[in-house]
């Protein structure tokens, strides 16, 4: 899972752009607003969801561009592609090999996992924002995850709006929402619990190192008494139109992570352990991809060299190396990239 070619048209700042990969790593080098991150973003897009920064389709056009965007690449012999058009800015469009598709198809092509400084509060931040960290993890390996993330999501607001309406809702019509929640959450619960063991279980084999090792924990905090999802959501509709909100199920799920040596949980800890953890949970997670999708994913880091001292550097990239990843990576400097040797395709941003 490599980008042989990947072309931007009037995404962000870049009017057009492209770049052939020919190294393990690519290392983006440039001033600040020079449209390095921007381009991690667009490779962000080729899978399912809304990209490294979440943004809305629409900011991603280009200012004084034609109104809308393209994103293509080409993998393992294929072309995949993504944008929205000046007549439609807000619904994105996808096609591989020519065709149209959908947007949770692109999971069947590639698994991308990132790393920004905004993830830096990751662990600080709520339980929503670690649950999509770990829907991330998950889709990287299983792509149906995608499909039954949709379908839940979907069903669960109309639930909502039945229960939130001004008269009482058809108790079949409840029945139907529910079960499709059931079958499609009791899917995600599954697809997580098998990601955070086997991920655990690569955690437990990795060697120590310079960044520290976590462990990781899949909690429920709102689970269903008898795990009969469907039956709780019936017997709870009073108090979920009371609430406005459907209160337990999958999309209330959390991610715990603990620091290994000191049994501290990550919020706790210190930003550097923090970055160290996110570190190595990536770095376990590449190798978990490996095996189970027998080909490694494209690891997009954004601006991590820079906050780590020469010693560390090196010792990211060598793990880096041996996860056999495509690593897209972003800097100011190029020197911060010295320690990676000839496996590196040095791009300057802003002079391509």
């Amino acid at each position: 899972m490599a980008l042989s070619r990947l072309t931007l048209n009037n995404f962000r700042n870049h009017a057009a752009l492209e770049i052939r990969p020919h190294a393990q790593f690519l290392a983006l080098h440039g001033t600040n607003g020079a449209g390095k991150t921007n381009i991690l973003e667009a490779v962000s897009l080729l899978v399912p969801g809304r990209g490294l920064r979440r943004a809305a389709m629409s900011d991603l056009v280009r200012n004084g561009g034609s109104g809308g965007f393209a994103i293509v690449a080409e993998v393992g012999g294929n072309v995949i592609g993504t944008g929205v058009s000046a007549e439609q800015p807000e619904r994105r469009k996808v096609r591989v090999n020519e065709s149209n598709a959908t947007i949770n198809s692109l999971a069947e092509w590639l698994s991308v996992i990132w790393l920004t400084p905004a993830m830096d509060r990751l662990f600080a931040d709520g339980a929503a924002a670690r649950r999509r960290f770990l829907d991330r993890l998950v889709l990287a390996i299983n792509p149906g995850h995608a499909r039954h993330s949709s379908r839940y999501e979907k069903a669960m607001q109309q639930r909502n709006r039945l229960l939130a309406g001004g008269v009482a809702a058809d108790p079949l019509w409840l029945d139907a929402l529910e079960a499709q929640m059931a079958e499609s959450g009791n899917a995600i619960q599954a697809a997580r619990a098998s990601v955070v063991e086997a991920l655990s279980d690569q955690l437990l084999k990795t060697p120590s190192g310079p960044f520290a090792t976590p462990q990781i924990k899949l909690v429920d905090k709102v689970a269903a008494a008898d795990d009969d999802l469907a039956s709780a959501w019936r017997k709870g509709r009073s108090r979920d139109a009371a609430a406005g909100r459907t209160l337990l199920g999958p999309h209330r799920a959390d991610l715990e992570v603990l620091h290994s040596a000191s049994g501290q949980v990550a919020e706790q800890c210190s930003t550097g352990e923090q970055k160290a953890l996110l570190l190595s949970l990536i770095l376990a997670h590449a190798a978990l991809v490996s095996v189970q999708r027998d080909a490694p994913p494209i690891l997009l880091l954004d601006e991590v060299a820079a906050h780590l001292d020469p010693a560390r550097r090196a010792a990211l990239f060598g793990l880096l190396a041996n996860t056999g990843a495509q690593v897209w990576m972003t800097g100011t400097e190029p020197e911060l990239f010295n320690g990676i040797g000839a496996s590196a395709q040095l791009l300057p941003i802003g002079q391509i």
